[in-house]
């Protein structure tokens, strides 16, 4: 009887074994998904915290534009 029942939950559940690859897969795929999107997006978060203000004033502290460039740059900015 014990032997029997052994063979029964097997059968039952091996019926099922394609469905739970099928599903691990899944969540692997999906898992390396994530990560390689959150570790890309590491990257953008250093570079969106900067606003264009920001960026303005580093160009004219390099000197790359003119105090009168600057002024009217700002006003377009804030306008």
């Amino acid at each position: 009887m014990m032997h029997w029942f052994g063979e029964y939950s097997f059968g039952l559940w091996h019926g099922f074994g394609w469905i739970f690859m099928i599903l691990f897969w899944v969540l692997v795929i999906f898992g390396v998904i994530y990560v390689v999107k959150l570790l890309s997006r590491q990257g953008d978060d250093l570079t969106s915290r900067e606003t264009a203000e920001d960026i303005l004033k580093k160009r004219y502290a390099r000197g790359e534009i003119t105090k009168d460039e600057f002024d009217r740059m700002m006003k377009d900015i804030q306008s």
